[in-house]
């Protein structure tokens, strides 16, 4: 193929990861926005104060019922720090944010299937256990004690503790999922559409052989099994860190990484480290210094490759390892199948949503029409957006 159908078939590609996706992304981030609307969580903050199991499950509960988008968990995480939450609740609520909330299990079933999102839960919950006894074990209390010091500024001043029962039967209740919903989306949408499109070009521009070189595809029957798989969990989190990518936009990689044949452990090694970007590193360095970001960072280094390990042995126990070699072109097509209907039905559901939206920055006198600055990912994300464009024209006249 030429240089321009290899580049439209890229673009192909990552248009059928966004269509596959589509109704997946509303139906969660509805789910979501209904979740962080009706659910008051001023009432659970004052019990995660101490490194315990009870601090540790409210921790866990608080991030699942938070928004998938690895930033803004970050940014939680410091105001939860900010009300007197303990390091080993919040670093069990990073990771429940990102790996335990409903949009990102809807994304997993559909591209990678059940046993993955099986996986996926499991797993985050060992991988929450994991962490929490490695900060008890090893807590720095002087570096914590100075990285709380240093957070100076509350970050987020929503109102977390109200009736529930009269928000949800309120008009405003409903006003705040549209806006919970939008607020979501404006968060999400540029790593979504970086990861998406990274995804279509990594697919199809990407030789076989340099999954085979990087996670020793090659060398089964050569190598002992459990070497092989360590070395997948070891290196996928620094694989997962070239990318650039947070826990949605890292799933349709995840699918080409299951379709070159790398191994369980590595794929969900892979899905695991969103929080270990660099760009998510600087943040935590900016909150809470150098010394503490990169404690935390180890921490999670050191639990995602023990999680990953424990799901290949476990599921490998039961039997219910899932076999490599997905087609990306069985996910990333175009068909008048049930995924058409739903994306139907759910762009009126976001239209609602957006007018829900609209009506809420009206009816609190918000002017909805305020901008944002444009900082790198958003610079970056536009250029991938034209990338894609251009890409559509070139497919269908090179067709």
């Amino acid at each position: 193929m030429s240089f321009w159908q290899l580049y439209g078939e890229a673009v192909k590609t990552a248009f059928g990861f966004f269509w596959k996706s589509g109704w997946a992304f509303v139906l969660g981030y509805w789910v979501s926005a209904m979740i962080q609307a009706f659910v008051p969580k001023g009432r659970l903050t004052p019990y995660m104060g101490k490194a315990n199991v009870t601090s540790v499950s409210l921790a866990t509960l608080f991030g699942a019922a938070s928004s998938s988008c690895s930033f803004a968990a970050l940014a939680a995480a410091r105001a939860l720090v900010l009300k007197g939450v303990n390091f080993v609740a919040a670093i069990a609520f990073m990771f429940a944010s990102t790996n335990l909330v409903i949009e990102l299990g809807i994304l997993i079933l559909i591209f990678l299937g059940w046993q993955f999102l099986a996986a996926e839960v499991i797993g985050g919950l060992i991988l929450i256990g994991i962490s929490s006894v490695l900060i008890k074990l090893t807590y720095p209390k002087r570096w914590l004690k100075e990285a709380r010091e240093r957070v100076e500024d509350q970050a987020d001043d929503e109102e977390s503790d109200f009736d529930w029962r009269r928000r949800i039967r309120s008009r405003e209740g409903w006003n705040l999922v549209g806006h919970s919903f939008v607020s979501d989306w404006k968060m999400v949408w540029e790593e979504i559409l970086i990861g998406f499109t990274v995804a279509g070009f990594v697919a199809v521009l990407v030789p076989t052989g340099v999954w085979e070189s990087i996670f020793l595809i090659g060398a089964r029957g050569e190598l002992p099994d459990w070497l092989i798989a360590l070395e997948n969990a070891a290196i996928a989190p620094f694989v997962a860190a070239m990318t650039f990518i947070g826990s949605m936009g890292n799933i349709p990689i995840a699918t080409v990484l299951n379709a070159n044949g790398v191994l369980f452990a590595g794929i969900m090694g892979f899905i695991y480290s969103d929080l270990m970007v660099p760009p998510l590193v600087m943040i935590n360095a900016k909150y809470y210094g150098w010394r503490v970001a990169l404690y935390i960072a180890a921490v999670m280094y050191v639990s995602i490759v023990a999680t990953a390990l424990i799901l290949n042995y476990l599921f490998g126990a039961l039997g219910i390892i899932p076999e490599s070699g997905r087609k990306v072109e069985d996910v990333a097509q175009f068909s008048f199948d049930y995924t058409f209907y739903m994306n139907l039905v759910f762009i009126g559901v976001a239209a609602g949503l957006f007018w829900l939206h609209r009506r809420h920055h009206r009816e609190a006198h918000m002017d909805h029409k305020m901008k944002e600055g444009i900082g790198p990912k958003r610079i970056i994300a536009l250029l991938f957006l034209a990338v894609l464009l251009v890409g559509l024209v070139v497919f269908f006249v090179t067709k």
